[in-house]
């Protein structure tokens, strides 16, 4: 007897060869274990993967070598959910990357979209993802929306190579004098916010479709380029300053004219631009660089306009000489061992016994006049010099730590140091992990500085407590996220911010917001600091609001250490 097959039952269809679904829309499936690290895929893995050989996928470790490295880290966030994933629940994901079917050192290429659900634990730790991965093709070919250029204008796109050269000749120009044009830098708007609300891939579209629609705007003659991750940049030729006012314009309306189409809906993307005439304002390349980011800075902080030309304005200029001239002192102080501490008391309320010195920095110029922090620090910051300063600071405090074991010291850390590593490990070395040492150190974030990056800063707090140090928030209140802060970090200590306390007994709102302050510390079990204390009137507000400690010039103004300005002094002589 024949068997009767499905199709030959009246009124009823085949079943649906699976199989047959996945391979033509070129889409496979995977599970994947994290205990194990082992991946599962479906039988036609290999063929839509590009003809890889699947058996050397059967790691996530090994799969995540045949991603862009520039999608690696993110992909494996989006699919486990990063510090954001719940315990005991299932997280649903969508990515899209560039998948290397012949690995890193191979030139095939593959757009891929991805989507599945994540399982947690009950310490939110990905346990097991499932999903299934589609070749997509050339993502540029996908993202462009309707109307939007073709090949033509994309190729029009130069790097960032191209674009300086074209700057330079510009700027080189003969033929009895200068040729008029302008560079201008155009940035993306909230780039942030689209990140982190939809993806980086999704930001990433946004990007491409801001540039296709900036060369609608730009003249033949014009070069349009990629100047950074955010930024594009346009050299103008033969412009005078109200031609380039209306290109800025043009760019502006022609990629605000309507929502930008992506993967995740649509996005109303907008720019803000900053230009500088040529010859005018710059006469070299790195002048005309610079003096473009210093106007599209100006730009990005003026959201009516959003446009912005260089003035070369007298102060300007004399504040960019002076912050030049300080970056100069900073690192040849370094290299002289000319930066310092001076040491504050921070004493006890009630008592005024010292419980510990704060270790604020100082700078002795040749002639042997001190520069307060103040007077460095930022400008430092600014240009990248803190992580120097970060280091140094703590070579002179654990000097002073082994110099004298009965007292306690207390450091700030640039932003910048609590975001990397290094200055961890440069702990370490100097302590030698000497608990004897470690313990006796308070080390200060402000809050400012931890809410840019939470949770890069949770992580420097934590490997700061296994250490053996304290940890203190200093600036508290200034950052308007104190709730946030005091919950996600784990910190010992607040040391309220001083421009609270300056006027208290002068200001009731001040004094409202100092007692909220305190009460918040203690519902969560932190001792306090009031700082910047001047006079026996804030001594007594304080010690009624039930702060911990006091700091201030009332108990004692900064004072340099004594053994290190000896040495100083020596190693002068």
């Amino acid at each position: 007897m024949r068997k009767t097959n499905t199709a030959d039952v009246a009124g009823e269809q085949p079943h649906v060869q699976v199989d047959d679904v996945l391979d033509g829309i070129r889409t496979t499936a995977y599970r994947w274990d994290f205990g194990s690290d082992r991946i599962d895929w479906a039988k036609n893995a290999a063929t839509v993967l590009g003809d890889v050989d699947i058996g050397v996928l059967r790691r996530g470790r090994a799969f995540a070598l045949h991603i862009d490295p520039k999608h690696a880290a993110e992909r494996y966030d989006g699919v486990t959910g990063r510090a954001k994933a719940a315990p005991n629940a299932s997280h649903a994901y969508a990515l899209q990357y560039r998948f290397l079917p012949n690995g890193r050192r191979g030139k095939a290429a593959l757009w891929v979209e991805e989507r599945g659900v994540c399982t947690t634990d009950d310490r939110g730790e990905p346990v097991q993802a499932q999903g299934t991965l589609r070749v997509i093709g050339d993502r540029r070919q996908r993202a462009r929306p309707q109307g939007a250029p073709g090949d033509q204008d994309s190729a029009r796109l130069s790097n960032r190579a191209e674009l300086t050269g074209t700057l330079a000749k510009l700027l080189s120009s003969r033929g009895g004098r200068a040729e008029k044009g302008a560079f201008l830098l155009v940035g993306v708007n909230d780039l942030t916010c689209i990140n982190e609300t939809y993806g980086y891939e999704v930001g990433d579209e946004v990007i491409a479709i801001v540039g296709q629609r900036l060369a609608t705007a730009v003249r033949g003659r014009d070069c349009l380029g990629r100047f950074s991750s955010n930024k594009f940049g346009i050299v103008l030729h033969g412009c005078v300053a109200n031609e380039v006012v209306a290109v800025a314009r043009r760019m502006i309306a022609a990629v605000e004219r309507d929502v930008a189409s992506t993967s995740a809906g649509s996005i109303a993307a907008t720019v803000f631009v900053g230009a500088v005439l040529i010859p005018n304002d710059a006469n070299t390349t790195q002048d005309a660089i610079g003096r473009a980011l210093q106007a599209i800075d100006m730009a990005r902080v003026s959201p009516r306009e959003r446009f912005y030309c260089y003035d070369p304005s007298a102060p300007r200029e004399a504040e960019r000489k002076r912050n030049i001239a300080i970056a100069d002192e900073v690192i040849r102080a370094l290299n002289d061992r000319r930066i310092m501490v001076a040491l504050q008391p921070v004493v006890t309320a009630g008592g005024h016994d010292p419980e510990f010195y704060e270790c604020l920095l100082r700078l002795r110029l040749p002639d042997g006049s001190v520069l307060d922090a103040s007077e460095f620090v930022p400008v430092a910051e600014k240009l990248g010099l803190s992580k120097l300063i970060d280091h140094r600071a703590l070579e002179l405090v654990v000097d002073i730590l082994r110099a004298t074991p009965d007292r306690k010291l207390a450091l700030n850390v640039s932003a910048l140091s609590t975001t990397e590593g290094h200055w961890i490990e440069a702990l370490e070395a100097l302590t030698g992990k000497d608990r004897r040492l470690t313990k006796r150190l308070i080390v200060e974030i402000t809050e400012s500085a931890a809410i840019s990056d939470m949770e890069a800063t949770a992580a420097f707090v934590s490997a700061l407590k296994r250490a053996g140090c304290k940890v203190a928030l200093d600036d508290f209140g200034a950052g308007y996220a104190s709730f946030r802060s005091l919950r996600n970090l784990g910190v010992d200590m607040v040391k309220i911010d001083g421009s609270f306390i300056e006027n208290l007994g002068q200001d009731a709102k001040d004094e409202t917001l100092v007692q909220s302050l305190v009460e918040l510390a203690h519902r969560f079990g932190l001792a306090t600091v009031g700082e910047w204390v001047r006079d026996e009137r804030s001594v007594a507000f304080l010690e009624k609001a039930g702060v911990s400690y006091l700091q201030g010039d009332f108990f004692g103004a900064p004072e340099l250490h004594e053994d290190q300005t000896a040495d100083t002094e020596k190693s002068a002589s």
